[in-house]
């Protein structure tokens, strides 16, 4: 479909479709225009789309500026897809209706079965760089052919460079270097424009062996100004004596003889510049009249210079697209934590009006319901803050011989009384002869905890609640296992994907969607997962799985470990010890 997509100004990412209106198509800074461009370099009514038969031509309407495509300034000129139109500081892609891109429908690829085709030889990487630089049989005979394939060999790295590097620094570093092994330049240097205030600044610099690196390199600010205003690249064969520069004292100040420097011109605009030269001396030059740099040199490292600017760009937009994201994903966390935590402070506000009541008529009732309510509010503050504290930063897991029976025992106790209050039954089936396994404890017991929170939430308003777990060890896959089990409402096919996505949430509102992210990222750090099992109506089980890894216990250790089955269960008759889930748990 005919469109003009804007890719820089203040209009960027907007497209503009062609067959959306009749007629002619305005463009302007004007609000009544059909396409408004927000750039006070663009006149009211600076220009116009029409179709002529099967093309859409672009008319200047004696616009302050002129219109340009392509960078040539026009009147009147007809549109081909790809190209550029420059409105004030408004730069806009012209995609045209090309039937040809229907033909991407014809495309099919075949089994191997049904294709008779063989492959003869293949050519890895390596190989391809050995057949540029290899030299053929006349290559010292002919010294252009030897030329050309050094230039082809410079040219052939430099897109290796380009697209193997994302480094801006260690890119331009690697392209002087490739330079300074093809020309014989003293000193060379590679400056990029400020994105803010335009201004050029140094990025790399390289000096051949001999000359003093230590020393202060004076560039020709005649030169570059000439390069950068014309975006053309000029070689000088003896830039002191050179009629477009005779003007600047930075010349003989520099004591530059021969100089090039190229701009680096990308998509859409000049982003540094390239600046080799030579500082022979006067004594030297008088003995070798030929000069070092030639018209080849100056070309080629106009094609390196565009390799690099695209790569300049691409990087560029490659970190503002990361920083685009990261401002995004920071503002989401923003707004969906301050949501929580003003429902949080909402629920202490209302605990504290009951405590000041309670307090006021001597009501030891009102006050204890203030308090347990405010209480429960401050648990559920310190868990989002462990959670975002968890979330928040890469750790190692503190492995320790650790007994995973009284770490989810402990778990238990924590939310016992929840569970108790909500009227669910846990069930809790403990091995009862656990070895002593290597891992973080406080890094599971948040995991697990996480996952039993969620449990209880699931199962509350159903009949019967009951939220089982167990633990297993799996000697024949080294694998050690928590398994929470509960009878809710189970999630929907649809939802499954996305439970470990941080900040969604099934729960609505009561959830911050950080426990389950949270307790996969710690059983990842153990070199474990999480594995869910669900179906609407029927609960969910959720499996944290990591590595067996068992340890000899100290004989204090071994004694304890064998009776904790029955010193570390919970209390209370909602908890079931020793013995193995029955089938019909949740029947």
């Amino acid at each position: 479909m005919p469109s003009l997509f804007v890719i820089q100004g203040q209009n960027k990412g907007t497209r503009y479709d062609l067959l959306s209106h009749s007629g002619a198509i305005s463009i302007g800074r004007e609000s009544a225009n059909h396409i408004q461009l927000r750039d006070n370099e663009a006149s009211r009514r600076h220009a116009e789309v029409s179709r002529v038969g099967e093309f859409f031509v672009i008319y200047d309407l004696n616009s302050s500026n002129g219109t340009f495509v392509n960078k040539q300034k026009i009147e009147k000129a007809e549109l081909s897809s790809g190209d550029q139109l420059q409105i004030g500081r408004t730069l806009l892609v012209y995609s045209g209706d090309t039937e040809e891109l229907d033909s991407i429908d014809l495309v099919d690829i075949v089994p191997s079965h049904a294709d008779g085709s063989r492959i003869i030889r293949s050519l890895p990487e390596d190989d391809i760089d050995n057949l540029v630089i290899r030299q053929g049989p006349d290559d010292t005979q002919n010294l252009r052919l030897s030329n050309a394939r050094k230039s082809l060999q410079v040219m052939y790295r430099t897109a290796l460079a380009v697209s193997h590097t994302l480094d801006i620094d260690e890119l331009l570093r690697r392209i002087l270097e490739l330079v300074f092994d093809w020309i014989n330049a003293d000193r060379g240097c590679i400056m990029l424009k400020d994105p803010i205030s335009g201004a050029l600044e140094a990025r790399a610099r390289r000096d051949r062996a001999g000359v003093s690196s230590g020393s202060s390199m004076t560039i020709s600010r005649t030169i570059l100004d000439y390069v950068l205003e014309r975006r053309e690249g000029v070689l000088t064969s003896d830039a002191q004596d050179d009629e477009r520069f005779s003007s600047g004292n930075s010349v003989m100040q520099s004591g530059i003889r021969e100089a090039i420097c190229v701009p680096m011109q990308g998509r859409y605009g000049t982003v540094g510049a390239l600046y080799v030269d030579t500082t022979t001396p006067l004594s030297e030059v008088v003995e070798s009249s030929s000069p070092r740099f030639t018209e080849e040199h100056l070309k080629l490292l106009i094609a390196i210079a565009h390799q690099a600017a695209l790569a300049v760009e691409d990087t560029n937009y490659y970190s503002a697209m990361i920083q685009s994201e990261r401002l995004a994903a920071v503002g989401q966390t923003v707004a969906t934590l301050s949501h929580h935590i003003k429902n949080i402070l909402q629920g202490i506000r209302g605990g504290s009006y009951l405590i000041e009541m309670g307090l006021n008529d001597h009501d030891e009732v009102v006050l204890r319901k203030g308090w347990s309510i405010v209480d429960r509010n401050q648990q559920k503050i310190s868990s989002l803050v462990m959670d975002m504290l968890s979330f928040g930063k890469t750790r190692e897991p503190e492995m320790l011989p650790s007994n995973l029976i009284e770490v989810v025992a402990e778990v238990i106790d924590t939310v016992r009384q929840r569970a108790t209050d909500a009227g669910i039954e846990i069930v809790w089936n403990p091995h009862a002869n656990m070895q002593f396994l290597k891992f973080d404890p406080d890094g599971l017991s948040r995991a697990i905890l996480n996952v039993v929170t969620n449990a209880i939430d699931a199962a509350q308003d159903r009949p019967d609640p009951k939220v089982c777990i167990t633990v297993e060890l799996d000697r024949s896959n080294n694998t050690a296992s928590v398994i929470v089990s509960d009878n809710g409402e189970g999630i929907h096919a649809q939802a499954l994907p996305n439970i470990f996505v941080p900040f969604v949430s099934t729960k609505g509102s009561r959830g911050t969607g950080l426990g389950l992210a949270v307790s996969q990222k710690i059983l990842k750090e153990h070199g474990g997962d999480i594995n869910v099992t669900s179906s609407p109506g029927s609960g969910s089980t959720f499996r944290l799985e990591f590595p067996l890894i068992e340890m000899d216990p100290h004989p204090d250790q071994s004694k304890k470990s064998d009776t904790l089955a029955e010193d570390q269960q919970p209390d209370g008759p909602a908890t079931r010890l020793g013995e193995p889930p029955s089938p019909d748990l949740f029947s």
